[in-house]
């Protein structure tokens, strides 16, 4: 399987509440520019944070991909998300991208790498981080590359 995670656009830096924020247009065309990667990649579902930022930027990859299929909205990719909990919620061997936060998506990445969460992995607004193995487990999945818009 792959697995792609990505990091959000440049965000507004003040809303009524954090989850609020909304795209930049410097972070619409960071993500666009990240979603360019995705293209003829085998992707069988996006899945992103409920936050607005999180929606905005899965909803233009998913029409930069012409992806049909809806996008899914979960409450565990939050900024403060739980890796453990994301692989668990994650029950599943299709190519998938997640659209989520910082400290969620560094995070996440070392614990699928490399089975902890202590060398986080640095990730820029919009950075989409590829990754493959058999199955979405702590320590058994494989960096293959980290594109930076």
């Amino acid at each position: 399987m792959k697995l792609w995670i990505l990091r959000h656009g440049e965000a507004q830096g003040h809303a009524r509440t954090d989850a609020e924020r909304n795209l930049t247009e410097h972070g619409r065309a960071e993500v666009l520019r990240s979603a360019a990667h995705l293209i003829g990649q085998p992707l069988s579902a996006i899945i992103a944070s409920p936050y607005v930022r999180a929606q905005q930027t899965a909803q233009l990859v998913q029409e930069a991909l012409a992806f049909k299929p809806e996008i899914r909205t979960v409450p565990w990719l939050t900024p403060d998300g739980n890796p453990q909990q994301v692989l668990e919620k994650l029950d599943t061997d299709d190519n998938v991208l997640l659209v989520s936060h910082q400290p969620l998506v560094g995070s996440l990445i070392s614990f699928l790498l490399h089975g902890h969460q202590r060398q986080p992995q640095p990730m820029y607004t919009a950075s989409l981080a590829e990754l493959e193995g058999d199955f979405p487990l702590a320590g058994l999945m494989s960096l293959v590359d980290v594109k930076n818009p």
